[in-house]
């Protein structure tokens, strides 16, 4: 230990006894050899809206769980996952799939819903048929408030199958119905639906389609067409969403990107449609912010809030714990 360093201890050491001496009997030998020893209650802190992903696994980051759990971070929510399949990918493309036992997914869910109390969900892929009846019973059990499905079902780049055709007609028939929103791309709301989506017409059809299918709300993403216009339908009102496309290979993972900030949005109290709108400002901005972290295609910047602009140089801040201001610069004449 330095000079300095054993200087600093001892007097923490000699503020610590001080301290203790004055304390009421009944609350003495709380502190020992200088250090709290007090029991932590990790209660005192009223915990933020708890988000699940039921998703599969990327290894590069990018997509799937790990992107949900940035995504939710980000808008101050606390998020927590069960996985459906681990894969072997990285920003080239998705090269195999190994889905996720259905017994062990929903012994995962169970204990996540046996413990916690969840105010969102969001459902990502599922891999194959079980898997997928097993979210189904689990959605019906927890009557969850706010639940967000994203029925991925090919990836972006490779020839992996990310959803079996058994579990593609059940997601159809049965899943859907227990969401809150859907939110395919083009390429999946023409698999689920049977239609040829071509321009907006198209995308407010399949829309219409999915929701006389069972589904509550959908978003058909637009993000394939010439224009990023996206779709919201709720069964009512078809609300267009315009957005300009973002010339950035950083998008791998934009659809999870977006379902979990839905997910974040409803669980924070947001209404549909201020969510999804929320939502798209928010993955818009990521894949500007992007970077490129191998030789495919970038993942977003899940956190580009938190990253600021250096201060111009002769700036100085004040440090916020008020033991040392800064020092001013100096004067020149």
């Amino acid at each position: 230990m330095r000079c300095g360093e054993q200087h600093a201890y001892i007097l923490l050491c000699r503020l610590t006894q001080k301290v203790e001496r004055s304390r009421p009997r009944f609350l003495r030998g709380a502190w020992r050899g200088g250090h709290q020893a007090l029991s932590q209650n990790n209660h005192h802190n009223p915990a933020p809206p708890i988000v699940l992903t039921i998703a599969g696994f990327d290894p590069s980051a990018g997509a799937g769980i790990a992107a949900d759990l940035k995504t939710i971070a980000a808008h101050n929510c606390y998020g927590i996952a069960a996985v459906t399949a681990l894969t072997v990918q990285s920003t080239q493309g998705v090269q195999s799939v190994h889905v996720t036992p259905p017994a062990v997914l929903r012994a995962q869910l169970d204990a996540l819903a046996g413990d916690i109390s969840i105010a969102a969900v969001k459902i990502g892929m599922l891999g194959n048929k079980a898997n997928a009846a097993v979210v189904a019973e689990f959605l019906e059990r927890g009557k969850f408030a706010h639940v967000v499905l994203d029925p991925v079902v090919k990836p972006t780049a490779g020839e992996a199958e990310l959803l079996d055709a058994a579990g593609v007609k059940f997601l159809a028939a049965d899943l859907m119905k227990h969401a809150t929103v859907v939110t395919p791309n083009v390429v999946e709301a023409e698999l689920l639906t049977g239609l040829v989506i071509k321009d907006l017409a198209g995308m407010e059809a399949a829309a219409r389609k999915l929701v006389e299918l069972g589904a509550r709300a959908v978003v058909v993403k637009g993000g394939h067409m010439e224009k990023a216009v996206d779709v919201l339908f709720d069964g009512a009102e078809m609300l267009p969403l315009g957005g300009d496309h973002v010339k950035s290979e950083s998008a791998h993972g934009s659809g999870c990107t977006f379902a979990s900030a839905i997910a974040s949005q409803l669980a924070c109290g947001r209404g549909l449609a201020e969510a999804v709108m929320l939502a798209k400002t928010y993955v818009t901005k990521a894949i500007e912010k992007g970077f490129a972290i191998g030789k495919g295609p970038g993942p977003l910047d899940h956190f580009y809030r938190t990253r600021f602009e250096p201060a111009p140089r002769g700036t100085h801040e004040v440090p916020q714990h008020g033991l040392h201001p800064a020092a001013e610069p100096a004067t020149h004449r």
